[in-house]
């Protein structure tokens, strides 16, 4: 999935960014962030595998709410010069795209038909 293609950019962002020396010494928002961006390609993930739309669409409710978790993590890290613009601009979008594509995705399932594959008849 494209949407999981590109939560793995955003982990390996993140923790290039938290690698910075002087946020690197924020344990507590280093750790807090990167639980939050592992949640997101974490959740897609476990959400795909279970077979099912109604199962799916709660793990990309949980995605959601760690991508704004995430959005507030960045805000706190520009705020405290942990990150520069550039860096916080371009993670930013990262967030902000799957948070989009998220949406879309959930919509999507909500008009559709499908049930998931666990629930088809063989």
């Amino acid at each position: 999935m494209e949407v999981w293609q590109k939560s793995r950019i955003l982990v390996n962002g993140i923790y290039r960014a938290t690698k910075n020396s002087l946020f690197s010494k924020d344990i507590v928002l280093c750790r807090q962030i990167h639980k939050a961006a592992i949640s997101v390609s974490s959740n897609i993930a476990e959400g795909f595998e279970r077979g099912g739309n109604r199962e799916f669409l709660n793990f990309l409710s949980i995605v959601k709410g760690s991508t704004g978790e995430l959005k507030s993590q960045l805000y706190i890290a520009l705020d405290q010069g942990y990150a520069d613009e550039a860096d916080f601009k371009g993670l930013m979008k990262i967030v902000t795209d799957i948070t989009y594509m998220i949406g879309g995705l959930m919509r999507y399932m909500n008009q559709s038909g499908m049930k998931g594959s666990k629930f088809k008849k063989g």
